[in-house]
């Protein structure tokens, strides 16, 4: 009798009690993350080799296209690529066809390069602004960027994020359109990389990637197997991923150095929460069965 009291109270339980374990469930690992090694997914791994293995005279493109609302999913994918650039020492151009990706870019290119330039010992090991990178800033309409970019970076953005003229910066001698570009990564949380498709690369054949939104995910993988995308970064766990490989390279050039993964810690959060709703799932399921047995 006892047992069946609490067979039935587990199955008429305040749903707020379920809630807070839920609460303690997701914030407990973010304050206090357990280490997680993530294995990376084949079309991550091929982004990363063609990135890792990329002509040095090649540079890497970057465009923010997602709004802050996306911020916790897409902000490490960028992270982590500005980290994997420096560390190959590969030019970097950082664009957005979004205007609040602006501030979004600022951010990850502040963090990044004040990561590196901490640990440089000389110049050569620093990452100087023009030189090494340089940030487009945002201007419009999408159509004429795309298609512009192609022609001269120059005529589409005359003027960087920071009010220089971009035909004096020393690295856009080396980035003069679609063809000193390596590949181009666009992290959105909309159909935006379709567009980068449709113009970019069927007009002049840029190699393209994606890091998009996890619910996302299943629209973008035809257009990975088909070849238009060199691999994907696809939802937090394509983010953890990619850092778990980023890691690994910098360890191996001599950056021992302790960088957070914002990806990697919060796929801790997003794991114990997982579990816990599993353990939900399957302790009102042995309830609900058992309790139906003893009725009949």
């Amino acid at each position: 009798m006892e047992k069946e009291n609490i067979l039935i109270r587990l199955q008429r339980i305040d749903r707020r009690w379920i809630y807070l374990v839920l609460w303690l469930v997701v914030m407990i690992p973010l304050i206090f993350p357990f280490k997680i090694q993530p294995q990376p997914t084949p079309s991550v791994e091929k982004l990363f080799n063609y990135i890792d293995t990329m002509p040095e005279n090649k540079a890497l493109a970057i465009s923010v296209d997602f709004t802050p609302d996306t911020r916790a999913e897409l902000q490490p994918m960028v992270v982590a690529l500005l980290r994997h650039a420096f560390a190959t020492q590969h030019r970097v151009g950082i664009l957005t066809v979004q205007v609040y990706g602006l501030g979004l870019a600022e951010e990850a290119i502040r963090q990044v390069t004040a990561e590196f330039n901490a640990n440089a010992n000389t110049r050569a090991d620093s990452v100087i602004y023009g030189e090494d990178y340089v940030f487009w800033g945002w201007t419009t309409p999408v159509l004429t960027v795309m298609l512009g970019m192609g022609e001269r970076i120059t005529n589409v953005f005359p003027i960087d994020y920071y009010g220089n003229r971009t035909e004096t910066l020393p690295i856009m001698q080396h980035i003069k359109n679609y063809d000193d570009i390596g590949i181009l990564v666009t992290i959105a949380a909309s159909a935006i990389p379709r567009s980068w498709i449709n113009y970019a690369q069927t007009q002049f054949g840029v190699n393209l990637s994606c890091g998009i939104t996890a619910v996302s995910a299943a629209d973008f993988y035809p257009y990975v197997n088909s070849g238009q995308f060199i691999g994907m970064l696809a939802g937090m766990k394509g983010a953890a991923e990619y850092e778990q490989l980023v890691r690994e390279r910098m360890v191996k050039n001599g950056m021992e150095w302790v960088l957070r993964n914002r990806g990697t810690e919060a796929m801790s959060s997003q794991t114990a929460a997982h579990l816990a709703i599993m353990a939900f799932i399957v302790i009102g399921n042995i309830a609900f069965f058992a309790t139906r047995r003893k009725r009949k």
